[in-house]
């Protein structure tokens, strides 16, 4: 038996709790919870109970709207990043959960917290970017995670295995581009036992390849 409450599923004013995360240097423990806005974030139990954290921190916003500028906004692009990590690996019942917590990626401790991951991250560079694992097989974590364009995200997917044809070596998004064929055409030629050569150098059924 835990020696803290269980309080998961207990609704504290916008917030409800899913999942104890450990406790504090003090022994208080804490929990993270889910905002009926659609963010996260980690509280004490003492707190919650207290009624000294009620939402994810949107209701302050609600109330100074000047927190959404530079330094925190609950609704900015790095904070849906970071609540779609969070639910991607946390939440079974998210579309993507298979894909992510399901086959045991997971987010570090420290980035629990939005102002954590924000500190470690900074603000994306540009709109063209969102998170990016460095380590496909590997956590969100600072170490692992970086801000990444879409053309270099698809370079470091699962199924992008690296081929080599005369002599040069790359992966296959890389190839693809290179031949002018049409994303996941060469993979699924090669699942289906063509030759590389073959693969690359035959045309789509209504288009020449260039």
């Amino acid at each position: 038996m835990p020696y803290w409450k269980d309080i998961t599923g207990t609704r504290f004013g916008r917030l409800v709790a899913t999942e104890f995360t450990g406790r504090t240097s003090t022994k208080k423990a804490k929990w993270l919870c889910r905002c009926d806005c659609g963010g996260f974030c980690v509280a004490r139990t003492d707190r919650l109970t207290a009624g000294k954290v009620q939402s994810c921190g949107c209701l302050k916003i609600f109330v100074c709207h000047r927190t959404h500028g530079e330094g925190g906004s609950r609704r900015s692009a790095e904070y849906q990043s970071w609540c779609g990590m969070l639910e991607r690996c946390r939440n079974p019942s998210h579309h993507k959960y298979r894909d992510y917590g399901g086959r045991g990626i997971t987010v570090c401790d420290r980035w629990l917290s939005y102002e954590n991951f924000l500190a470690d991250m900074g603000r994306r560079p540009t709109p063209k970017h969102s998170i990016d694992r460095i380590d496909n097989n590997g956590g969100y974590s600072p170490e692992n995670c970086r801000w990444a364009t879409l053309d270099i995200q698809s370079r470091n997917r699962r199924n992008n295995r690296l081929l080599t044809y005369a002599g040069e070596t790359l992966c296959v998004a890389d190839w693809e581009r290179r031949a002018g064929l049409p994303t996941n055409v060469l993979l699924g030629r090669l699942n289906m036992g063509w030759p590389i050569e073959r693969a690359l150098t035959a045309p789509v059924r209504g288009k020449s390849c260039a």
